[in-house]
């Protein structure tokens, strides 16, 4: 279930950066239960983050459309900030960083 999940994560982008939001690092944590709850801890790039709404209710309910899911609990946290360190290799090769 959880490969289902990071699959979807794969394909939810922030709108102003051309990269998904798991390969951008905004997923601290990712947690998925026997019973097929979902617990997943994001960031976003900054709190004024004009997604700041919108984009953490996309995940709970894209991840929510799984077949098989109960439960989806999404957190936002600053904290620690997000910075480009938290990016993988192939968003900072995409974003031309590298």
């Amino acid at each position: 279930m959880k490969n289902k999940v990071i699959e979807v994560l794969n394909s939810i982008y922030d709108p102003e950066i051309p990269v998904n939001i798991w390969e951008l690092g905004f997923i601290y944590k990712l947690e998925v239960n026997a019973n097929n709850d979902v617990y997943i801890l994001m960031t976003l790039t900054a709190p004024n983050c004009p997604v700041a709404e919108s984009l953490p209710m996309e995940v709970q309910t894209r991840v929510q459309m799984i077949p098989g899911v109960n439960n989806v609990v999404v957190d936002v946290t600053f904290d620690p900030p997000w910075t480009m360190e938290c990016m993988t290799e192939a968003a900072k090769m995409e974003l031309g960083l590298i």
